[in-house]
């Protein structure tokens, strides 16, 4: 008899496959649910129990991330199907729904920049309304502020370097760096959703990323943690060189791009970009307000209602344009496969 138990993704699909196991680690998967489908006799940590009413089966759901930082909580759930003496458990399917925790989030400008946290509709965060949850799309925009001198001519604002600390001291560890290597978004090589935005004036800059914690920094004592963005940034010539860019990963062509200007400037993201001495410019680190991120999450055994559904239900195919974010997803399961063969 076959056991399967299915997990709904979030809307940011921030739910890291490799780190969803049931002691067994998913082996099919939607657009919308990933699945474990095994025999109740394999090795998946399944747990038999035969009454006079009714036969039930139990397993134990985890998702414990080993990365820097988190995405999504991890999480622990006690899962237990019941199945009444009249019913026939192939006819059955079940669908626990993991939900995450919550982000909170403020940020202060210094220097002769600002940058300034916005929410998923482009409005400004601010220190007293900037709850954001795990996940969550969010935008940092780095400007001048009104009544600092604009620059003058055609110049172009450029963010060099972004990280994040759970100290306001940007020398602290854990770091965990988003931009690298002169306007290199490495983050997006991660996320699909970081990634510098264009914007209407070129002497300010913009990039997405979602909302995220450091794991090392989870505490049972405390509800929340703070964390800083630090930011070097610059102002330079409008036309981008391999010292002053804004670059994206393109995970569909497995190339990076810069914002406006000339990809070719991008290659080196790959590996060290340039030493040699850039054109004029003004550098200034810009260190951001903390904002605090809610670490409450729910705990405790899910209550999971028996619907019918058939086993064989649609899965992950490369010829689906639609899934082309489980590419990788695929290609790396395969691998796995054979390497247990």
């Amino acid at each position: 008899m076959q056991g399967s138990f299915s997990f709904t993704q979030n809307k940011n699909g921030a739910i890291d496959v490799w780190y969803l196991t049931l002691t067994c680690p998913v082996n099919k998967g939607t657009k919308d649910h990933y699945y474990f489908l095994y025999l109740l006799t394999d090795s998946c940590g399944f747990k038999t129990e035969n009454n006079a009413d009714f036969w039930a089966i139990s397993n134990v759901a985890n998702y414990q991330p080993n990365t820097v930082v988190l995405r999504e909580m991890p999480f622990t759930i006690p899962v237990q199907c019941t199945f009444p003496r009249f019913f026939h458990s192939y006819k059955v399917g079940f669908y626990p729904e993991v939900k995450g925790g919550t982000v909170l989030k403020e940020l202060s400008p210094k220097s002769s920049f600002t940058l300034t946290p916005q929410d998923a509709s482009g409005n400004d965060i601010t220190v007293t309304k900037s709850l954001l949850y795990i996940g969550q799309q969010m935008y940092f925009e780095a400007k001048k502020p009104e009544q600092a001198a604009a620059p003058t001519g055609a110049m172009r604002m450029y963010i060099n370097k972004c990280f994040m600390t759970a100290s306001q001291d940007y020398t602290s560890t854990p770091k965990y760096t988003v931009i690298e290597n002169f306007g290199c978004m490495i983050d997006s090589k991660v996320s699909l959703q970081s990634k510098f935005i264009t914007v209407t004036s070129k002497k300010s800059q913009k990039f997405g990323m979602t909302a995220l914690i450091f794991k090392d920094k989870v505490s049972t004592s405390s509800a929340s943690q703070q964390i800083y963005m630090h930011c070097d940034i610059s102002m330079g010539a409008v036309t981008p060189t391999a010292k002053s860019k804004a670059c994206n990963y393109d995970k569909a062509t497995k190339k990076w791009k810069e914002l406006y200007g000339d990809d070719s400037v991008c290659i080196c993201c790959e590996t060290t970009c340039s030493s040699a001495s850039p054109k004029k410019t003004t550098r200034n680190m810009v260190s951001s307000h903390s904002w605090k991120v809610d670490l409450n999450k729910r705990d405790g055994k899910v209550g999971v209602h028996p619907r019918m559904k058939f086993l064989d239900a649609d899965t992950f195919t490369l010829e689906d344009p639609s899934m082309a974010a489980h590419k990788d997803y695929l290609q790396h399961w395969d691998m796995t496969i054979k390497t247990n063969m």
